[in-house]
């Protein structure tokens, strides 16, 4: 980008031709917390994710989502995102994609380390355990960016506690928009706390829908013709005994709820827990 390009909301990079970084806002919010960059990792040219400081006052669930954004003419620019980080830990973590003409994305895709971004004080969301009734196996069904929440509930020992087993499944359209792929196959099993139990318990389930990979269909064909259950030599779903979260894509939501009720599972919440609970906050982003 050129000078005269440069969306507001962006500053230069001092000393770097053509790169640039988010500017810093002009004033407190006082329901938005001033979150300080700490690393930046771009999965591909469209996929990228971030951590940030944590305001020690701020308490989420696990699965949960915080408005975050920038400022942009001297107001914040929000959009909901997944913490994909747990709630014990100290830092918070981001996944998130570029849209070119996205009015956050296409700006928060040049944050740099030591920048600051705005982070709601009220995580809010449906994707929590307690929406759940009780059960055997515990299924995250995602798309995209759909994964972030289910990297916090992976790591929540809640999980490990109430379910025999969790199925994490994961679809993109490209084999390096699996974010985090190394992370759950080699780190996790090796996690100080939780290792044993993830070793023993998390099913991991990457597919990929444009490119050769050893699993290439939606989530919902897979379900369908029983391909999922036969790779990872599990029962088929039952809402008697099984438990599903599902986060992705407007149409990924409609078909895989659609399939579900035909099933006989019932959607839960904070009232009345459910077989199946279903993230809808990021259908207009």
């Amino acid at each position: 980008m050129s000078a005269d390009e440069v969306p507001t909301g962006l500053e230069p990079v001092a000393g770097q031709d053509g790169v640039w970084h988010l500017a810093a806002p002009t004033k407190e919010y006082g329901h938005l917390y001033p979150a300080k960059v700490l690393t930046v990792h771009h999965w591909t040219d469209r996929l990228f994710s971030f951590t940030t400081t944590r305001d020690p006052g701020l308490r989420f669930e696990n699965g949960q989502f915080a408005m975050i954004g920038i400022e942009v003419n001297e107001k914040p620019l929000l959009r909901a995102y997944s913490l994909a980080s747990p709630n014990y830990e100290d830092e918070l973590e981001f996944l998130s994609i570029a849209v070119p003409d996205g009015p956050l994305t296409s700006r928060l895709r040049h944050v740099k380390v030591g920048d600051t971004v705005l982070v709601g004080r009220k995580p809010t969301g449906t994707l929590i355990l307690d929406n759940l009734r009780s059960g055997r196996n515990l299924y995250f069904l995602s798309t995209g960016t759909g994964l972030a929440p289910f990297m916090s509930l992976i790591k929540d020992p809640a999980c490990y506690e109430k379910f025999d087993r969790v199925i994490l499944s994961h679809t993109v359209r490209l084999s390096g928009e699996l974010a985090y792929y190394n992370h759950i196959r080699h780190e996790l099993p090796e996690h100080e706390f939780l290792g044993e139990d993830i070793a023993a318990k998390l099913l991991y389930y990457p597919a990929v829908t444009r490119e050769e990979f050893a699993v290439t269909d939606r989530i919902t064909k897979l379900i369908e013709n029983g391909q999922i259950f036969r790779d990872l030599n599990i029962p088929e779903l039952d809402p008697e005994h099984d438990r599903v979260m599902i986060c992705g894509s407007p149409e990924m939501l409609a078909d895989t709820e659609a399939l579900l009720q035909a099933r006989g599972f019932d959607e839960g919440n904070m009232s009345n827990p459910g077989s199946y609970v279903v993230e809808k906050a990021f259908a207009g982003r």
